[in-house]
Formats: structure tokens, C-alpha cells, sequence
């Protein structure tokens, strides 16, 4: 399975670059994960969008989303024209109600699944998922702490594992789900002298690699910059939480799982 960075900036990316976005791919299976800001045009530079399985957004906040407009009308347009046989099924929480509403209509490019109706299974203690699958890819998501519905996910193919965290402060569930990854797509929002700024929904580089380290990942890639921040102190901290070196996501980047 390889994991290829389209965007990694939040909530405004970079000059020249894109917000939250991520291409899964495993033979014929191709998943977006997220589509923020710019990441469409990515997206286009490494696979034909036609060609796509599945999209899933972890939470509705723009810097996640706003993309899925510009892949909307690629998908209607494609099936249109014969060159797609029908909607692309898409992932998505199910609030807030109007931002979700708005999205479900698209009924002309997408097949919404509401992850709040997947199946729940209890896989420990503190661990409950919403489990699916496309292709080849096994699906898990579990809830994360923001102020939005949020969700941090698992994709399982062929014995490997990588985990998205997601927009989220410190859970014991997102903890458990990394448990073990090849791959943990991390955020990293701040700086120490943030700790206080992010708590209530997202975690600083220190953090990351803190969760990465007690989660026992083998690889550790931090991602979700803010534009001002010099991203070699972010890389610093997370590697000082980490015990080990971290990557930095960089875009246009592809990581084999």
C-alpha cells in the first residue's frame, strides 16, 4: 500500500500549496483521504481521478473538505461523458446537519456513507470503531475529541497498517487504533508553547510524537502545518516525543506503507 502526500497545510495552506489531503493505493483500489483546499489539483498529478474508489473526510471543517466541490463536478462530468459508471462512494460524518445535508444532495458524483450508520464493532475497552471496506482496503474509524464530529481512521491491506489521526486532542481510542501501525499520519498543530491553544481538539508536534512512541508505530510522519511555523522545530519536538526520527509529510511525496 502507498500513501502519497497531496496536501499537508491547515487551515490555509502554503503559497504554492494545498491543505489536508492524502491518496491511498493499492493495486486497482485509489482512496482520497480528506480534500482540502488545493488538493484536487494534486490529486490530478498522480492518478485519474475516474479511477478512484472512495473518498472519506474526516470532519467538516474547510481546510478538510472544500475540494470535494471541485471533485464533484470531475465525477459528474466523467460519468456524463461515459468515462465513469457511476458515483463515487463517499465517507463523511454526519455533522454539522447543514454542511452534511448540503454534501449528501450531490447525488449526481457521490454515494454518501454516513460513518455514524457503518457497522460498530468493540475491539477493546477503549476502542469502538465504524468498520467498512472498499477494494482491497479495510476501513476503521474511530471518534476523536474536537469540536466538530471528528474521526481519526485505520486502512488494513495485506498485513499493513496505516492510521490517520485525524483533527484530534489525546485519546485513549486513537491511541489503541494506532497500536502497532506501519504508518502514523499524525497531526502536529503546534509548538510546546501551544499546548494550551490546541487541547481541546488538536495535538502538538511533542504530543504526536509522545502518542506515536507509547502507541508503538514504526514510522511516525507528522502532518497539518500552520504556514508560519518553522517546520524543523515541529520535526524537532516531535522526534524529542518520539524517541526517533519523524518525517516530515511533504507534498507530492509517496511513503510505501
Amino acid at each position: 500500500m502507498y500513501l502519497t502526500v497531496l496536501g499537508c497545510w491547515a487551515p490555509y495552506p502554503a503559497p504554492g500549496g494545498a491543505c489536508s489531503g492524502y491518496l491511498l493505493q493499492k493495486g486497482e483500489t485509489a482512496v482520497m483521504l480528506e480534500a482540502g483546499n488545493g488538493s484536487f489539483s494534486k490529486l490530478c498529478r498522480h492518478t485519474d481521478f475516474c479511477n478512484l474508489a472512495a473518498v472519506i473526510i474526516t470532519h467538516l471543517h474547510p481546510d478538510h473538505y472544500m475540494d470535494l466541490f471541485c471533485l464533484r463536478h470531475a465525477i459528474a462530468g466523467a460519468i456524463d461523458r461515459g468515462e465513469r459508471t457511476g458515483p463515487l462512494a463517499l465517507f463523511l460524518p454526519k455533522g454539522p446537519q447543514e454542511e452534511y445535508e448540503r454534501l449528501a444532495g450531490l447525488t449526481d458524483a457521490f454515494l454518501v456513507n454516513a460513518i455514524e450508520d457503518l457497522p460498530l464493532v468493540h475491539l477493546s475497552k477503549d476502542l469502538q470503531v465504524r468498520r467498512s471496506r472498499v477494494g482491497m482496503m479495510q476501513l476503521e474509524f474511530a471518534l476523536n475529541l474536537h469540536p466538530l464530529p471528528a474521526y481519526a481512521v485505520s486502512v488494513e491491506c495485506n498485513q499493513s497498517k496505516m492510521v490517520f489521526s485525524g483533527d484530534t486532542a489525546r485519546t485513549a481510542a486513537l491511541e489503541e487504533l494506532a497500536r502497532g501501525a506501519d504508518l502514523f499520519l499524525c497531526e502536529a498543530s503546534g509548538l510546546d508553547k501551544d499546548i494550551e491553544f490546541v487541547k481541546k481538539g488538536h495535538l502538538t508536534a511533542r504530543q504526536a510524537g509522545e502518542l506515536a512512541r507509547d502507541a508503538g508505530v514504526r514510522r511516525l510522519v507528522i502532518t497539518h502545518f500552520y504556514p508560519p511555523y518553522d517546520l524543523n522545530k515541529l520535526s524537532t519536538q516531535a522526534a524529542e516525543g518520539f524517541g526517533r526520527p519523524v518525517a516530515l509529510a511533504k507534498e507530492d511525496v509517496r511513503y510505501e506503507v
